[in-house]
């Protein structure tokens, strides 16, 4: 069922991150633009958040190497009605109030006041654009009018010894944040459950009168410009601040939300996917994710009559166009337009759109970014020293293959 259209909410995806702690994923695209589960990107997750919550006028703040994040909107994107009022924008920095690229979340919001104002809306959503989630933001929209708040906060339980890395919150029995710290050395474990902290999600729900008051206050500071840093530690005790608990669409056991910032992370969730029962259902037509859908043959799967081997995926995905010619797959990510070809062997690997495998090569743990050709006979995530001497080796072991061979 589609959801109820929020007229009087902007909402704005920041989607301008470097994603440094990607890299090389991130050498010639930004964050939310890295491929993931084969045929999305990861700013698709969030904007299919959006959109399924009845969300239909959002801005895609933009900076980092945007040019195929821009398209990949543009392409994939286009779903919005504008005579009933309705829009995606890609908004890249304007220059209006400074000479300054986005110098931080809050700078961001800060520099597109005027886009914010034109559009009059009664409460600014601000999401993250790079986690992979479910979330159905019009549920947070009710607590946030029910509530009163001035600022909601989205918010998830998480182990405290992973706190260190989020803006960790305290509140009171009615939710109420009386205390907020940004990635702390010592994370409070909450009463109660010792073991656990809430961590705030980087989704925030403002009345835009607040949104733009605290955004030009805080231009006018020497504060790094950021929410989690600046804004909210020092909103706390002047204004109405709420935590709203993520309640989570996938409709699991557990609750899904992964911030995928590194190389293995990014690894470990992808590879969630080719389980039998994966963590994060991408075939739940109640809440579908939406991408560019590619015009591309079905996916194929041929014999080598030489060493009669056929073509065969095991525990895998495998994209449209793609050939797999006498080798088999395992446990891996075939993107759209992927070519193996024939007596070799792909496992625990995710290949990016248009990667080719030539005959007799084998791959293990291995991320082969979009349009390398592999040459005949290479093997790689065997050899942990031979491999780190050409490409890029993870902490944890997995091998990007980012540039062509020589």
């Amino acid at each position: 069922m589609e959801a109820q259209v929020q007229s009087d909410v902007l909402t704005i995806v920041l989607a301008g991150g470097e994603g440094a702690r990607l890299f090389p994923l991130t050498r010639n695209r930004a964050k939310p633009s890295v491929h993931f589960g084969g045929i999305y990107r990861l700013i698709d997750f969030t904007m299919s958040n959006a959109v399924n919550s009845g969300l239909r006028k959002i801005l895609v703040l933009v900076q980092y190497k945007s040019l195929s994040l821009a398209r990949h909107i543009r392409l994939a994107w286009n779903v919005t009605r504008p005579e009933m009022g309705e829009f995606i924008e890609v908004v890249p920095p304007q220059m209006r109030v400074s000479e300054n690229w986005y110098l931080g979340t809050a700078d961001a919001i800060y520099q597109n006041i005027f886009s914010i104002n034109m559009h009059d809306p009664r409460l600014v959503l601000i999401l993250s654009s790079d986690h992979i989630y479910k979330m159905n933001y019009s549920k947070m929209i009710d607590f946030h009018e029910q509530s009163g708040a001035d600022l909601t906060i989205g918010a998830i339980m998480v182990p405290v010894s992973h706190a260190n890395r989020f803006g960790v919150l305290e509140v009171d029995e009615s939710n109420r944040v009386v205390d907020f710290q940004e990635k702390p050395e010592n994370p409070k474990g909450l009463s109660g459950h010792p073991g656990e902290a809430l961590a705030s999600m980087g989704v925030y729900l403002f009345k835009k009168e607040v949104l733009t008051q605290l955004c030009e206050e805080d231009a006018a500071s020497g504060s790094s410009h950021d929410f989690g840093k600046d804004i909210i530690p020092r909103v706390i005790d002047t204004h109405k601040v709420f935590a709203y608990s993520f309640e989570d669409e996938n409709r699991k056991t557990a609750q899904y939300w992964r911030d995928v910032g590194t190389i293995d992370s990014y690894y470990e969730a992808n590879m969630d996917l080719t389980q039998i029962d994966p963590e994060f259902n991408l075939y739940d037509q109640n809440w579908p994710i939406h991408t560019l859908q590619h015009q591309l043959p079905p996916a194929k799967f041929g014999f080598a009559a030489y060493g009669e081997r056929y073509g065969a995926a095991v525990d895998s995905i495998v994209s449209q166009g793609c050939i797999i010619s006498g080798s088999t797959v395992y446990r891996s990510i075939l993107s759209p337009g992927v070519r193996v070809h024939s007596y070799g062997t792909v496992e625990d690997s995710i290949l990016f759109q248009d990667a080719e495998v030539g005959r007799n090569c084998h791959l293990r743990y291995c991320i082969v970014e979009k349009g390398i050709r592999i040459p005949e006979g290479t093997r790689v995530g065997f050899d942990p020293e031979e491999d780190a001497r050409r490409f890029f080796v993870s902490p944890g072991g997995v091998t990007v293959i980012y540039k062509p061979f020589s």
